[in-house]
């Protein structure tokens, strides 16, 4: 797969991912819940930490994240870059391009969020109000898919720790980078071995190399 390829993969995700954001956060309130059918939800929340509401304390620990993330993407560009340029299996390289696609739709959310919108908190969001909410690199990241597939369930009584208690089955709440990179990661463990197949480049053929054979 040639690069240019693995840009367009990228900049498709990222369309989406930033379009469902920003239409949740200038149309919804923080917390806000709309069903579209069944158990599947929107539910708008904002993450300030990395995966599963992580966060590190501190005053510097919201802008630690963010640079790691930063980081981490370029990390996973020169990957990409260097599978692209080794021709390596398409599995690796779309698994790649899904993970670099997750990872810097989040990292806008991180470092331009909080300058680009005001607090979500009882009204709408707007666009590069006065009162932003936050300062570079200090942004929330946006999640709103929501699929509790039993919602409120009681578990039995005679179970130990959790009888009595009334639990949700998958109440993560996630965005469009999110499930990018969930779904690069499952490529790369669940077609390891065509994700990882030895590929060498194929040799070119010239004209040259053709006679030289034929002479002898």
């Amino acid at each position: 797969m040639k690069l240019r390829n693995s840009a367009f993969i990228i900049f498709l995700i990222l369309l989406i991912d930033q379009y469902s954001k920003v239409f949740v956060k200038t149309n919804f309130v923080l917390g806000e819940q709309v069903k579209v059918f069944g158990w599947f939800k929107f539910l708008f929340i904002e993450n300030e930490g990395m995966a599963w509401g992580t966060v590190i304390p501190g005053e510097y620990g919201k802008l630690f994240l963010t640079v790691f993330r930063i980081i981490a993407v370029f990390a996973i560009g020169y990957w990409l870059w260097d599978a692209t340029q080794k021709e390596k299996s398409k599995y690796l390289i779309v698994a790649i391009c899904l993970i670099f696609a997750g990872a810097l739709g989040n990292i806008i959310d991180s470092v331009i969020y909080g300058v680009m919108f005001d607090d979500s908190r009882n009204h709408l969001s707007t666009f590069f109000p006065k009162n932003n909410y936050g300062t570079w690199f200090h942004g929330k990241v946006v999640d709103m898919f929501y699929f509790p597939f039993i919602e409120d369930y009681r578990m039995p009584n005679w179970l130990p720790f959790i009888g009595g208690k009334e639990v949700t089955f998958f109440n993560a709440i996630f965005n469009v980078a999110d499930f990018s990179i969930s779904t690069g990661v499952g490529i790369l463990i669940f077609f390891n071995k065509k994700a990882f197949a030895h590929n060498p480049k194929p040799k070119h053929v010239t004209y040259s190399s053709v006679l030289d054979h034929e002479e002898d």
